[in-house]
């Protein structure tokens, strides 16, 4: 049999530049969604014109640009939404699955709660969850494979803000290095196109982002004045 290919599809929706992500297996034609916010029909139209069904879909964190919910009298359709139209469960790490009722409306039922090194599959495609804790408590990350999909804890050059409710400059700080230990050739593949560069590889970014390399007590004070 021969062994399940990677699909993976990067997709910038929305006024603040979100990506949201499709990751499957070829042979199956299972696909789970990351982030699924702004345009329900629109990622679920694109997963079923490329052959795939969406069963999973995977939170980063629970800040409603990325999950769904009411925001700043704006409603964001989200995970709520999402769960509609497909039969999936919302993966979140279990520090943030309290946030979920009330942001968007989820019920216990609808939530996987996960730790960091906890794992799930899509087809036969292992990913493994990295909790980063910094830009929220219960920030997580995707590896799949020598992708890493990173919320909004690591950017192409800079990192996520740590001056909102429940952020912490030093979580993030031990969240970035768990991060840039990673290997070379692991692609990076953010939250939000900030930087007009989709994705990049930890190696460049160890080299070049100048987040990952600041001391423990230098980025603090950085972050906490900066944002």
């Amino acid at each position: 049999m021969a062994a399940p290919t990677l699909y993976f599809k990067q997709i910038q929706i929305g006024p603040m530049q979100n990506f949201t992500y499709l990751i499957g297996d070829t042979t199956s034609r299972e696909a789970l969604v990351v982030d699924a916010a702004w345009d329900i029909p629109a990622i679920v139209r694109i997963a079923e014109q490329d052959g795939y069904t969406i069963n999973k879909a995977l939170l980063t964190h629970y800040h409603q640009d990325h999950l769904g919910g009411d925001f700043q009298g704006y409603k964001i359709p989200g995970a709520a939404e999402l769960l509609e139209q497909v039969k999936a469960k919302v993966y979140v790490n279990k520090a943030e699955a309290p946030f979920l009722h009330r942001i968007a409306g989820l019920s216990t039922s609808d939530i996987v709660q996960v730790e960091g090194g906890d794992t799930t599959n899509v087809g036969n495609i292992k990913v493994t969850f990295i909790h980063t804790p910094g830009h929220t408590p219960g920030s997580q990350c995707f590896l799949v494979e020598n992708c890493l999909v990173a919320g909004d804890t690591l950017f192409i050059g800079s990192c996520g803000r740590v001056d909102l409710p429940g952020s912490s400059p030093e979580d993030m700080y031990y969240s970035l290095q768990t991060l840039s230990k990673l290997a070379d050739e692991t692609i990076l593949y953010p939250g939000h196109n900030y930087s007009g560069q989709p994705s990049d590889t930890i190696a460049h970014q160890r080299r070049h982002n100048m987040y990952l390399n600041l001391s423990s007590k230098t980025l603090q004070e950085f972050m906490s004045v900066m944002g």
